[in-house]
């Protein structure tokens, strides 16, 4: 018995239009997590959530910039996952995104940041991984210099040193 090529048609079209069964899932992290990612995303691995170690968040691929800071005197590289690439990975469908630090500093900015001006979560700064004592292990960092606009409160409020969460809303 053949199938009609017009009935395969509707049927990839309607299987194409369905929600998925269930999130897409991550590996699971086998290093020690230091970035757990919830909220509205479609990619999990830990129990509804995504939850990063270092390697996992590497395996992204990173990039550099340098910039000044507020808090450091002279020009700084950094080193990290753009924002952006992570949001992708774990499938981030919302609006804005909470960052909050291992001191409950807690700060949310606008997921459309991270299209228009390319902050990374940093990992390292001048090649060097940085310690919880430094800011560490993840620091959301702005390329500054690039933009006027970004060398203001508004940005430099949005640039959690010690990150340990993001909750995408």
């Amino acid at each position: 018995m053949q199938r009609s090529p017009f009935r395969a048609l509707i049927a990839a079209c309607w299987f194409a239009i369905l929600p998925p069964a269930q999130a897409e899932m991550l590996a699971a992290p086998t290093g020690e997590t230091i970035l757990t990612v919830s909220g509205k995303i479609t990619s999990t691995n830990v129990d509804g959530t995504a939850q990063f170690d270092r390697a996992m968040l590497e395996a992204l691929g990173t990039v550099s910039f340098q910039t000044r800071t507020p808090w450091r005197d002279g020009v700084t590289t950094f080193e990290g996952v753009l924002l952006e690439t992570l949001m992708t990975a774990v499938g981030a469908t919302g609006e804005t995104v909470t960052a909050t630090a291992l001191n409950d500093y807690v700060t949310v900015i606008p997921i459309s940041d991270f299209t228009r001006f390319g902050p990374i979560l940093a990992l390292k700064r001048d090649g060097e991984y940085m310690t919880i004592r430094d800011h560490g292990p993840l620091f959301i960092v702005y390329p500054y210099d690039s933009d006027p606009e970004l060398q203001s409160q508004t940005y430099f409020s949005r640039s959690v040193w010690q990150l340990r969460s993001l909750v995408v809303d």
